[in-house]
């Protein structure tokens, strides 16, 4: 008989496990901080229990086997913020919302001072799933349950951030509203972005949502410490070397694009090949050599959006936009793949023309070196053997709004595995003790920042 996944959740929990697993014993030395640890079956719950605002695709037979669909500023999204508002605020914290609608829950600690944060996102991709940023905020909160039910007051304030439209799905820039507060995007471009498709702006939907807050978008305003964010990896490198903790070292260069090929409409079956300007035709060579160029000079090009007009079968399209994301490792390469897509795109339209935009950069970064050894210190206390099989430095290939925060304030990652590396998709799938390791991680890495914090004002 199969063993339910809240009880096999408590026996991976408390027993130890054989040592082709994992030794998640703590040592005799840890402090009563390294020794906490999160409710696995609690933190499964209350994230299962979020998902029911913005179901997306069934992918298995199971309740919780479905996708999300939530997008940003949605009625979902509402739903979702008002839960995470009213539970943080039954946990003690004091609720700031500012004007991009980003929400700061905060725990007082024995002093003042800015908190120590765990941050992440509550909306999803289009076609999304259940754990990508919703894990990082579930497991904010599974820091505070815990935090008050063994009666830890930490030396100062910790907290728990929903950061608005990191996905840029709806509204197509992303982590935005952390850009807002890093001041890396002005807050008038914010509030007017049109959302794909429809004639909302963002800060249209914050005021219709009830989300438009008072306090500015602005790090002035409402300083973090220090700002960890645990999340899924995204790629398939921990669960292929079988690693359960991925410390983030930093996040690669990305940019976005706007793409419009502008041909001439015409009859597919009255003009000769030779005669026509087919923008769709010049589009798809471009696309194709985006690629080409990009894994030329170990990058990435992807397109994710095409509108075509005027969008009838039997007209030869006349104007095509498509969107180009590159990424690479180092800002340089993205300069070197910038420069060759846009002179062969000038060729590849002939006889159209084309016009290119750069939309967003997202530079390289190096995530903050205490903050990383406070991750190493939690997974060490974790993993009392075979830390370093279990654990892997690697650099982010998505952007998330800890690198905007990193601008600021100290900030680190963690990653955990996910099935197949399978992200953006309703089977993005993390194991249940996967989770609970890396809320581990998250909750410990904080408390020992905030034991740096007050070791460095004593000295």
């Amino acid at each position: 008989m199969a063993i339910p996944w809240t009880r096999r959740l408590s026996i991976i929990h408390n027993t130890p496990l054989p040592r082709a697993q994992i030794a998640r014993r703590f040592s005799s030395t840890s402090s009563q901080y390294q020794k906490l640890r999160v409710n696995p079956a609690r933190l499964l719950s209350d994230l299962h229990h979020t998902c029911q605002w913005g179901t997306g695709a069934r992918w298995g037979t199971a309740p919780t086997e479905t996708g999300m669909s939530r997008l940003a500023l949605s009625d979902a999204d509402r739903k979702a913020r008002d839960w995470f508002v009213e539970t943080t605020k039954s946990l003690g914290c004091t609720i700031t919302i500012d004007e991009m609608g980003s929400i700061f829950a905060v725990r007082p600690g024995r002093k003042t001072g800015a908190a120590t944060f765990a941050g992440s996102h509550l909306d999803t991709q289009p076609s999304g799933g259940r754990y990508d940023g919703i894990l990082g905020v579930l497991a904010g909160v599974e820091m505070l349950k815990v935090l008050n039910e063994n009666k830890v007051e930490t030396e100062y304030p910790v907290g728990v951030i929903n950061w608005t439209n990191e996905e840029g799905a709806r509204f197509p820039i992303s982590m935005v509203a952390s850009g807002v507060w890093a001041d890396k995007t002005p807050l008038q471009t914010a509030h007017n972005l049109m959302e794909i498709g429809g004639k909302a702006t963002q800060k249209s939907e914050l005021q219709r949502i009830g989300y438009l807050g008072s306090t500015p978008a602005s790090h002035k305003s409402m300083p973090i410490a220090a700002h960890f964010e645990l999340h899924i990896e995204q790629g398939p490198i921990l669960e292929q070397e079988r690693r359960k903790i991925g410390v983030v070292l930093g996040a690669q260069s990305y940019r976005w694009y706007t793409v419009e090929v502008t041909g001439r409409d015409c009859h597919t079956g009255t003009t000769p090949l030779a005669a026509r300007a087919d923008a769709m035709l010049a589009a798809s060579k471009m696309i194709v050599e985006s690629n080409r160029i990009a894994s030329s000079l170990s990058g990435l090009a992807s397109t994710g959006v095409l509108t075509l007009t005027p969008g009838s079968v039997n007209t030869v399209p006349g104007t095509v936009r498509f969107s180009l994301d590159i990424r690479a490792r180092q800002d340089d390469i993205v300069d070197a793949i910038e420069a060759e897509v846009k002179a062969s795109f000038v060729q590849l339209a002939q006889p159209c023309s084309v016009e290119i935009q750069r939309d967003f950069t997202s530079p390289a970064i190096e995530f903050d070196k205490n903050c990383i050894s406070c991750i190493h210190e939690a997974a060490q206390s974790l993993f009392t053997t075979r830390t370093e099989e279990l654990t892997k430095e690697m650099v982010s290939g998505a952007g998330h709004d800890s690198v905007n925060t990193n601008y600021i304030c100290p900030t680190a990652m963690i990653f955990i595995p996910c099935k197949e590396g399978v992200s953006h998709n309703p089977r993005e799938y993390s194991e249940p003790e996967d989770c609970a390791i890396g809320a581990d991680v998250l909750l410990n890495s904080i408390l020992n920042y905030d034991k740096l914090r007050a070791s460095k004002a004593s000295s």
